[in-house]
């Protein structure tokens, strides 16, 4: 069958990919969309990190900055002496270092808990924001023996004493998600009241769907435009028990939050929460903000660092797999791609995120799925010369292989055969950073 002749220009992305996403895409929000970072207080919390020391956290809290997120908790200063240090070092670190990011910090709906806040920020001289929980849902009411006037009263009365102090407050309800209008509309008008500026609707449990996230956000914000409070700007924070968290907070920010918090690899109680990462490579993606995605891997590597959480091999932009393929047809067409000298073909015949916008590149290995071009790219790029008889040994070794050939297998196979080359070059496979699928 005779080729088609080879266009001498490459056709514009639209003429190459029909998006089905842009069919039925809602519109670019309105109002600017930012994420708000939880890595180093609810991220904190899941049962299998390390705690991470206070270098540590400084070095993430740059890292934060650095990926230009809107908002960073810095911890719960109620819970002790330890915590109330680390929370202390944070935010003067955020006043010394000059980090542009919002610092706030967590507490339940108690004087109690938001007086230390209230200390850190007078400390630091940081106007840290305070965040105030509270459980709004009939299941959590019902455990903890809690009635409404009770709940307004403490609601009330911790964020009056939060406003005294001169610190902004978000009134954040637990298992919005599971909440009914009944239960949540009083709460929210004492809220405000007392001076709450912002609302954090929860999905604690990870219970929603996308769906149900865009009717909770659609409801609170017809509630809040009804009481004329059109600026009381809402936020979505929801976990992953489910495995929808990032679906969720996509669509909570299509239906009118301003801030989707989420946590560094996805880290956090139970399932985790919504993975800040991807969060953030999809706004970029969908066109709803502008993201440094070269600085999204180191952020990725530090935060599996400080929390002692291996980066797995299959995950999105940082596992060691994202951007590596063995297989004969993936390769074959990306290496064509290359062949034209095409950054964005490459990094888009096989793929829906560029490597290169990361700082990585497509890397071909060799391995029992493996055809004729994934063996001819690795041995141009480590220098060996390419023969016919070399090429169906290395393919007749890899075709029998259980798995991958390393490096050291590979040239060991050229070497039975007579072949070899300066070795040690890297070319067309992305360097293994121990950093990636593991833990330095």
């Amino acid at each position: 069958m005779k080729k088609p002749a080879r266009a001498s220009r490459r056709p514009r992305e639209a003429e190459l990919i029909h998006d089905w996403n842009a069919a039925g895409a809602p519109a670019r929000p309105a109002h600017p969309v930012q994420v708000s970072d939880e890595t180093l207080r609810d991220g904190v919390q899941s049962a299998s990190v390390r705690e991470p020391s206070t270098e540590a956290r400084l070095e993430v809290l740059s890292l934060m900055d650095r990926l230009g997120v809107g908002a960073a908790s810095l911890g719960m200063p109620c819970t002790g002496e330890r915590g109330f240090q680390h929370s202390l070092a944070l935010a003067r670190h955020v006043r010394e270092a000059r980090l542009k990011l919002e610092p706030y910090c967590a507490g339940r709906t108690v004087v109690e808990d938001l007086a230390p806040i209230a200390e850190v920020a007078q400390r630091s001289g940081v106007p840290v924001v305070v965040h105030t929980f509270v459980g709004s849902s009939s299941i959590r009411q019902w455990t903890e023996g809690w009635d409404e006037p009770f709940l307004r009263r403490a609601t009330r009365r911790a964020i009056q004493f939060a406003r005294k102090q001169g610190l902004d407050v978000a009134f954040v309800t637990e298992d919005t998600s599971r909440s009914s209008p009944e239960r949540l509309e009083p709460l929210f008008r004492t809220a405000v009241d007392a001076g709450a500026t912002r609302l954090v609707l929860c999905d604690t449990v990870g219970h929603a769907s996308p769906g149900g996230a865009r009717a909770l956000v659609g409801w609170t914000r017809r509630l809040l435009d009804g009481w004329g409070l059109p600026a009381v700007r809402l936020e979505w924070h929801g976990h992953n028990d489910r495995g929808l968290a990032l679906a969720c907070a996509l669509a909570a920010l299509e239906a009118g939050c301003h801030r989707a918090h989420g946590c560094g690899l996805g880290v956090g109680e139970r399932a985790g929460n919504a993975p800040l990462d991807l969060l953030l490579v999809n706004l970029s993606l969908l066109g709803w903000a502008e993201v440094d995605l070269g600085a999204l891997l180191p952020y990725v590597r530090g935060v599996s660092r400080a929390l002692g959480v291996p980066i797995p091999r299959n995950y999105p932009l940082a596992g060691e797999d994202a951007f590596r393929t063995a297989t004969g047809v993936h390769a074959a067409a990306i290496l064509k791609a290359r062949a034209r000298g095409d950054t964005w073909l490459e990094d888009r015949v096989y793929s829906a995120v560029p490597a290169a916008a990361l700082g990585l590149r497509q890397a071909i290995e060799v391995g029992p799925m493996s055809g004729r071009a994934n063996v001819r790219a690795w041995l141009e790029a480590n220098g060996v010369p390419v023969t016919e008889s070399l090429c169906r040994a290395v393919l007749r070794a890899a075709r029998a292989s259980p798995g991958l050939l390393s490096d050291e297998e590979l040239r060991a196979l050229c070497s039975a055969q007579g072949a070899g080359g300066p070795g040690g070059r890297v070319g067309n496979r992305v360097r293994r950073d121990r950093n990636v699928g593991s833990v330095s």
